[in-house]
């Protein structure tokens, strides 16, 4: 509390004034937390995003939210920024590194180094400033990969809500060890920060690269996550099984097995199982013979295998919480199974963010768990927006204190998702189940979420890969997945007269066996030539397009060879993709995309 008083009294003796805007553009560390922290405690909105993003969303960010002071990463964040500044005036910049501070050469903005904001504090103590939950706390803008970033607006009501809740998730011991791996400037990375400190624990930064050896030396009993580092420390696990001797992993393999079949008898017996939520009393008991012949061979392999694998993750894992998209149910699985508890959350920026959360003693796989504290949620029909019955799929609606103010002017934004009643409409659908955990199906709104978290909205990709003359149609997917894919309608007639110059011709599945020219390659769509020509042109499409990502990159795709039309329904009166109609109609061949 003492740095953060200095910190902040720092701020006020630099000219900063309580409802002022300073961007902080820094990633992972404790210093980014201490300016977090200093700069609220200062009265101040801060607004903030990784130094990783691009220049030009950067300098958006800062026009928009009227930003006068700038906190960032390092000398290095400063320099990319300043090109692009023009009559943005800013009163100082604020390094988080060593680095010397001075004048920039901008009309001599001063450039302060992290000990100089300090020493500006040193001479005086904070103004205090007046308490108000409905003051701006704080901007955080959503990624902009369609239109412009929005900057959703969260009072310190908003975040205070999430830390005052969660305790009816976890309760955790002063002193316990949390790893943080989540972006500090993602809400759901700063919330988990901001509760397990408010709860007295030891709060350690990592990054991906770090993990595996921050595991080992810190032994942390809580960890927040997504669903993308689960992927990766169960793949690194596989990696070391397969390691072993041929003998070794028969036997891990006969174990797992086994402990698949124990844990889906556990869940059926404590009614968990979401295939079957509601078993009879004669499949309860099925379960439990189940759960009594197999649950010692279970307790073997977990003396043999799974204890080894919690071991290498620290041995002291309590739990770990995962948001940002689901959990594929492989994952689920498996952690369950070693004896990892993974509790999956839900929620959106706009909701600071959570609003479910599973429980330990109610953690129903692929569910996004309970409501927390006074949230309220409904599902209701997209068309007619009636109130549906528990199972019944439709368009999520939340309401609470952890609702946004809006977006940061943009009044136009806010009404088309808050309704008078103050409903917010998370564009996903779902259903509840009959103890009200809810269950995510997909997404009404086209923004699809990686399972590293990161946005990507299809439409500007998909406009931007129309454009080769190979495509006629083409539909992003990915939800929850690590990359992108796409379905796509190829142009027939533009194929064909290229496979002509290549000496081949095109192979339809539906062509009967017709002469071809002596010396013609015959090709289908799984021919290498094929599938490399579609490779080159949507990663030639998709990194010409302006503002291009690397999650933007398309990893797998997949062919239509009936177009999407108004007549088979999957397009609608506007000619616009119907994207959950294609989804449910192709998911298969989606999923098949992707294993």
């Amino acid at each position: 509390m003492v740095k953060f008083s200095v910190f902040a009294a720092g701020l006020q003796a630099l000219g900063v004034k309580p409802g002022d805007r300073v961007a902080l553009f820094a990633d992972n560390s404790s210093r980014w937390f201490l300016a977090d922290q200093g700069s609220i405690m200062a009265g101040v909105v801060n607004v903030v995003r990784s130094s990783q993003a691009s220049p030009e969303e950067l300098v958006f960010i800062l026009e928009d939210s009227g930003s006068t002071f700038l906190i960032v990463e390092n000398w290095a964040t400063w320099q990319k920024l300043k090109p692009l500044l023009g009559d943005l005036k800013l009163h100082f910049v604020a390094l988080l590194s060593d680095e010397e501070g001075g004048e920039g050469d901008r009309g001599a903005i001063p450039i302060l180094s992290f000990a100089q904001v300090f020493q500006e504090g040193a001479y005086g103590s904070v103004r205090a400033v007046p308490a108000d939950r409905e003051q701006l706390a704080t901007l955080i803008y959503t990624s902009g990969t369609s239109g412009r970033p929005k900057g959703v607006m969260l009072s310190h009501g908003n975040l205070l809500h999430i830390i005052t809740a969660m305790p009816a998730v976890v309760q955790p011991e002063v002193g316990d060890r949390i790893l943080s791996i989540l972006p500090t400037w993602h809400s759901f990375g700063r919330l988990v920060d901001y509760y397990f400190l408010s709860q007295g624990c030891t709060q350690i930064y990592t990054n991906i690269r770090y993990l595996k050896g921050d595991l080992q030396t810190y032994k942390p009993h809580y960890m927040g996550s997504v669903p993308r580092l689960w992927e990766s420390l169960y793949e690194g696990i596989q990696k070391q099984f397969r390691t072993q001797p041929t003998t070794r992993q028969k036997l891990i393999h006969t174990f797992f097995g086994i402990s698949q079949r124990y844990i889906l008898a556990r869940r059926t017996r404590q009614g968990l199982n979401i295939d079957n939520l509601n078993p009879s009393g004669w499949q309860r008991f099925l379960a439990f013979l189940q759960v009594l012949v197999l649950g010692s061979l279970h307790q073997l392999g977990d003396r043999i295998v799974y204890q080894k694998v919690r071991q290498a993750m620290g041995g002291q894992f309590k739990l770990s919480f995962s948001g940002g998209g689901s959990l594929a149910m492989h994952l689920e699985n498996f952690f369950e199974t070693v004896g990892i508890e993974v509790l999956v959350g839900y929620g959106l920026t706009e909701t600071s963010p959570v609003l479910t959360a599973r429980q330990v003693a109610h953690n129903l796989r692929r569910s996004a768990g309970k409501p927390i504290p006074q949230t309220e949620i409904k599902i209701v029909d997209p068309q007619t927006q009636q109130t549906l019955s528990a199972g019944q799929q439709g368009l999520v609606m939340v309401r609470g204190p952890q609702v946004m103010q809006g977006y940061y002017q943009n009044p136009e934004a806010t009404a088309k998702v808050i309704d008078p009643q103050g409903w917010f409409d998370t564009g996903d659908l779902g259903w509840l189940t009959p103890t009200q955990d809810l269950v995510l199906t997909g997404r009404a709104k086209d923004t699809i979420v990686l399972s590293n978290g990161e946005n990507i909205e299809p439409q500007p990709l998909e406009d931007a890969c129309a454009r080769s003359p190979f495509i006629d149609q083409i539909m992003i997917v990915g939800q929850d997945q690590r990359s992108l894919g796409a379905l796509i309608v190829p142009n027939m007639d533009a194929l064909k007269q290229w496979a002509t110059t290549q000496n081949a011709s095109i192979k339809l599945p539906t062509d009967a066996r017709t002469a071809s020219p002596p010396g013609t390659r015959i090709l289908d769509f799984n021919d290498p030539m094929i599938q490399d020509l579609f490779r080159q042109e949507l990663n030639q499409q998709v990194k010409n397009r302006p503002g291009y990502r690397p999650d933007d990159r398309i990893s797998t795709f997949a062919f239509l060879l009936e177009p999407l039309s108004i007549e088979n329904e999957m397009l609608t009166q506007k000619l616009s993709i119907r994207r959950h109609v294609v989804m449910e109609h192709y998911r298969d061949m989606i999923n098949g995309m992707f294993n």
